[in-house]
């Protein structure tokens, strides 16, 4: 399993549905409301034989509301 954050921007008024509706998916490890331009960061772990846009793609990315998302990869750097 390989770690991603992804960030997700919600329509006004939308962010605790968006949230509800992301938990409800039971992929997250972490989800976090936070400030700046994205509403949301969530910590999800993803298989490693998977391809990460297909798997947020079809898992996260069709929750209504999400304005924007901006995924971020993680590389064991040590």
């Amino acid at each position: 399993m390989r770690p991603v954050f992804v960030q997700f921007r919600c329509a006004p008024g939308k962010t605790y549905e968006v949230a509800d509706a992301i938990y409800d998916r039971e992929i997250v490890s972490e989800l976090y409301s936070t400030s700046g331009d994205f509403d949301l960061l969530a910590k999800i772990y993803i298989p490693e034989d998977a391809d990460v846009g297909h798997f947020l793609s079809e898992k996260l990315f069709d929750i209504p509301h999400i304005s924007r998302t901006l995924t971020t990869m993680t590389f064991r750097a040590f």
